[in-house]
């Protein structure tokens, strides 16, 4: 059997229905644990609906402003199993891929699928060119993982006053020895945002780059080329051009034209051009204090490998740790 853990933490119930209908498929395949950030209110009404269908619990008292990873650490710390599966609330698991995940546990410590939108609305076709680009220069970082419950205990959790907290999860996991499994053949549905929300991560998203210099750089790069090329049409098409063809390499990767429509491909300019302005806005909230989260500036977004390592050799007593 497998532990699903599902934080969240909503003010907005529209998704209720469409999550209540999931979680009463889910129940079927796994253990179900939803820990629960909501106002007192919304709390209840969550209470309420999931009767008798999933264990639903609040968030503990353990310190850190990044609600998500204070969820995912008391859904571990009450798990029944030792695979777990952590997913965001907007995951939508079928049977295989679920099993999948849980077959790979086996013998990995960690295991990254490969989230799609399903619906696709116009932003989710933007956002899915930088999923393309990421596919095809690496991986790319899902709302969803496959975890042993041991590793997270064994290390301690991992630090909950991050922004990128799954790449900080990753990042831990890998520091403590542990084999992590990319898997960009499992494909995971995910509800796309409101057309709302996602514009209001842009900068946000941008800053996570903070926690791979060699990013941040090359897309801090991307204002002033695409600057110097604005009076050579044909150079800029060009460039445009082989973002493009790259993006389309990561939609064919491990089986993506499956999943990602054929049109996928040609969203990705939008998003490098997205992304050479955000990066200096992300760069702008760097030197204000960091980007805006929960109501303050969180500076970090992640941190090295090393840093973690250093924590868990050392015992350093930290925010994050559990």
């Amino acid at each position: 059997m497998i532990e699903y853990i599902l934080p969240l933490r909503w003010d907005d119930d529209s998704a209720l229905a469409d999550l209540t209908e999931y979680l009463r498929a889910l129940r079927e395949w796994a253990d179900v644990t939803v820990v629960d950030g909501s106002d007192p209110a919304r709390f209840a009404a969550h209470a309420d609906a999931w009767a008798g269908l999933v264990r639903h619990i609040p968030v503990d008292a353990r310190s850190g402003w990044n609600g998500k990873v204070r969820g995912v650490l008391t859904g571990v710390a009450v798990a029944r199993h030792e695979r777990m599966v952590i997913a965001d609330d907007d995951v939508r698991y079928r049977r295989d891929e679920l099993l999948a995940v849980a077959a790979d546990l086996e013998s990995a410590a960690l295991v990254k699928p490969q989230n799609h939108f399903s619906p696709r609305p116009w932003h989710a076709r933007w956002d899915t060119g930088r999923t393309l680009l990421n596919r095809a220069l690496g991986s790319d970082y899902p709302g969803t993982y496959g975890v042993r419950r041991s590793v997270l205990q064994l290390s301690g959790g991992y630090d909950a006053d991050v922004l990128f907290e799954n790449l900080e999860m990753e990042r831990t996991v890998r520091a403590i020895g542990g084999v992590v499994s990319d898997r960009p053949d499992i494909f995971v549905e995910r509800r796309p945002p409101t057309s709302r929300h996602f514009l209001s991560q842009r900068v946000r998203q941008a800053y996570d780059s903070f926690a791979q210099p060699r990013r941040l750089v090359v897309e801090a790069s991307l204002l002033p080329m695409l600057w110097s090329l604005r009076h050579r049409p044909k150079r800029l098409a060009l460039l445009m051009l082989g973002v493009v063809g790259l993006a389309e390499c990561g939609r064919r990767k491990a089986g993506g034209g499956a999943v990602f429509p054929a049109t996928s491909a040609l969203w990705a300019p939008l998003w490098v051009i997205e992304r050479a302005v955000t990066s200096w806005l992300a760069i702008g909230a760097r030197l204000r204090g960091g980007v805006r989260y929960g109501g303050r500036r969180m500076p970090v977004a992640a941190h090295s490998r090393r840093w973690i390592a250093w924590r868990m050799t050392d015992g350093i007593d930290h925010p994050g740790a559990a």
